[in-house]
């Protein structure tokens, strides 16, 4: 290449020429491609965080046949005019999406290599896995390359700083790079590893859940939402649906999770014994509100809301107690205030609060 321009010898640029001619089918190949692996990733529910393809430029492919086109006797000797990248969050991943390639393309493997196998130190960018793909249809050969995303923004790395370029690099930074490498190959399998061993935990926790092994089960996020899928403040709904003979209407319970956290239960057989002994009096509580009123739709959270303020006024939370309480469900309001005191009120001729009264009074 002189002064920026490409100079090629016949062979060249009858290869150059071929390329002309063969354009539109690769850029029909590229976007059939690309589909057919889009929608079977998608039908296998891979989820990828990129996937990219392109046709190769004639500029890109001049400065290539100016420095090796001897090697190639035709055009078709090209693998990578049409070129397809996926790519995914975890290194496992990469074998799901190969797995999905070799059901959806012919492969060739001998111009196929799975650079990962490579084990170079500084070449962490690199280690894709490269597969040369054709057509089921047939047609001309493209590339895919599959890898992970701390290999893509390395490999964007290694170019932006011109690792991979013409200039010699000091052997001190080559060290850095290197480090940098192992460092990051680390990370990259650590993130893979933690994934299983998490889902495997999430596993363990919902055969736990399903088998009533609740005190083993530590409360957090996932488990209670695998505990909500046991329905365990169906019957309690029920029970205060038959007042008014009210539709129980279904919404999201995550919200209280908070609440059954500040109340210090830690595990989920804890979250069971606070229903199993505030039921009654939830029941109680709720009634004394609802008998007077001709609501017929109730929220599936009614059960739960009527626990937590039962547990709150056994506890002494008062009313105090209880506005922090609707605080926390409702958002911060001079209302709750207001609501709090109605409860208060409500709930004082109950006979779990006239106990707990006496009981007061007798220290």
């Amino acid at each position: 290449m002189m002064n920026g321009k490409v100079k090629l010898d016949a062979h060249g640029e009858a290869l150059l020429q071929q390329y002309r001619e063969l354009l539109p089918t690769l850029e029909q190949l590229s976007k059939e491609a690309y589909e057919l692996l889009r929608r079977a990733l998608h039908e296998q529910g891979i989820y990828i965080t990129a996937m990219e393809h392109r046709v190769k430029t004639e500029k890109s492919l001049a400065g290539k046949l100016e420095l090796k086109g001897a090697k190639y006797k035709s055009i078709d000797d090209i693998t990578d005019l049409v070129g397809l990248r996926v790519i995914t969050f975890y290194t496992d991943e990469v074998d799901k999406v190969a797995a999905i390639a070799k059901r959806v393309f012919d492969i060739d493997w001998q111009e196929s290599v799975d650079k990962r196998k490579l084990h170079q130190l500084d070449s962490f960018g690199y280690n894709s896995l490269h597969y040369i793909c054709r057509l089921k249809s047939g047609g001309p050969r493209f590339e895919l390359q599959m890898r992970t995303a701390l290999q893509h923004v390395w490999s964007t790395i290694e170019h932006d700083t011109g690792y991979k370029g013409d200039v010699k690099i000091p052997r001190e930074y080559l060290r850095q790079f290197s480090r940098l490498a192992g460092m990051m190959e680390l990370i990259d399998d650590e993130f893979s590893r933690l994934r299983i061993v998490l889902t495997d935990y999430r596993r363990q926790t919902l055969a736990l859940v399903k088998s009533g092994q609740l005190d083993d089960v530590p409360l957090s996020r996932d488990t209670f939402r695998s505990y909500l899928e046991l329905h365990p403040f169906d019957r309690l709904n029920k029970r205060i649906a038959a007042v008014n003979q009210a539709e129980i209407w279904p919404v999201s319970m995550m919200s209280y999770l908070p609440v059954l956290e500040s109340f210090g239960l830690e595990s989920l057989g804890d979250v069971q014994r606070f229903i199993d002994e505030n039921s009654d009096d939830a029941h109680q509580l709720a009634l004394s509100g609802l008998a007077i009123t001709d609501l017929d739709i109730l929220s599936s959270n009614t059960a739960l809301q009527y626990l937590c303020l039962v547990y709150v006024l056994k506890h002494d939370g008062g009313r105090d107690g209880l506005k922090s309480l609707y605080d926390l469900i409702n958002g911060e309001s001079d209302a709750n205030a207001i609501v709090a005191d109605m409860m208060m009120e409500q709930a004082k001729t109950l006979p779990f609060m006239i106990k707990l009264n006496k009981v007061t009074k007798q220290y």
